[in-house]
């Protein structure tokens, strides 16, 4: 590149281009909160707002794309400029499907809507405010490139992990224990996992964010509590 000219105009577009990241990330945000406000409820209407709304995200995702390309077409960036430019692509990757899982757990929603009597969901809206709030906070580390709040998110993954392995514990005792409730239990186990993902979408783009500022993915495993594939359900008394 030369010229200041070129300069600025460059600079623009890696403006625009974390702009349109951010605005995913609100966006996904959003998506999961009222997701989990549909679950609470159960709420059909609100549950419907987050359907409408995945188009918006999806729309996004391409924008980031087209430009991404772009500008590694006619910039040929290097160093921190190229590495901001395949973190943008790799992160709304993950805003993407961060978007379809929410979807996923509205569509739940609308199903336990319809139920005679609503399942117990306290405890699952209480694991989706946690991946709510690493988004939040998933966000802020993009923005401000701060490596170690992205770092803080990654390590938040093994916490939602144990609180979906012991959800799903509780929720196969409830199973056996109330019976007419299977099928709402089996809605929101659905809806759990879907969080979950969520949430090591979330892990990756903060895995990613660290690529960004410091140049290099993190060297540790990450932290993996997701027993749920062991889990079995307690005897019943007298069986």
């Amino acid at each position: 590149m030369s010229g200041g000219h070129t300069l600025a105009a460059f600079d623009t577009e890696l403006a625009a281009l974390r702009s349109a990241i951010d605005r995913m990330g609100e966006l996904v945000e959003r998506q999961v909160g009222l997701a989990l406000d549909s679950l609470a409820g159960p709420d059909a209407e609100i549950a419907g707002e987050v359907l409408k709304g995945d188009a918006e995200i999806d729309r996004l995702e391409m924008e980031v794309e087209a430009m991404t390309v772009r500008l590694l077409a006619l910039r040929q960036p290097m160093a921190k400029d190229l590495r901001e430019i395949v973190a943008a692509l790799k992160i709304a990757s993950n805003l993407e499907r961060m978007g379809d899982f929410a979807g996923s757990v509205a569509k739940r929603a609308v199903t336990l809507a319809t139920l005679p009597v609503a399942p117990p969901v306290a405890s699952l809206v209480r694991m989706g405010r946690m991946v709510q709030a690493m988004i939040g906070d998933m966000r802020r580390a993009y923005t401000e490139q701060d490596a170690d709040l992205a770092a803080a998110v990654r390590d938040c993954d093994g916490e939602v992990d144990a609180a979906y392995t012991a959800l799903f514990r509780e929720f196969l005792t409830y199973m056996m224990e109330t019976p007419a409730q299977i099928t709402g239990c089996t809605h929101l186990l659905f809806a759990a996992k879907s969080i979950e993902r969520i949430g090591d979408h979330a892990t990756n783009v903060a895995e990613n964010i660290s690529f960004l500022v410091k140049g290099r993915l993190p060297s540790d495993e990450r932290r993996k509590e997701d027993l749920s594939s062991y889990a079995v359900a307690p005897p019943r008394e007298g069986a």
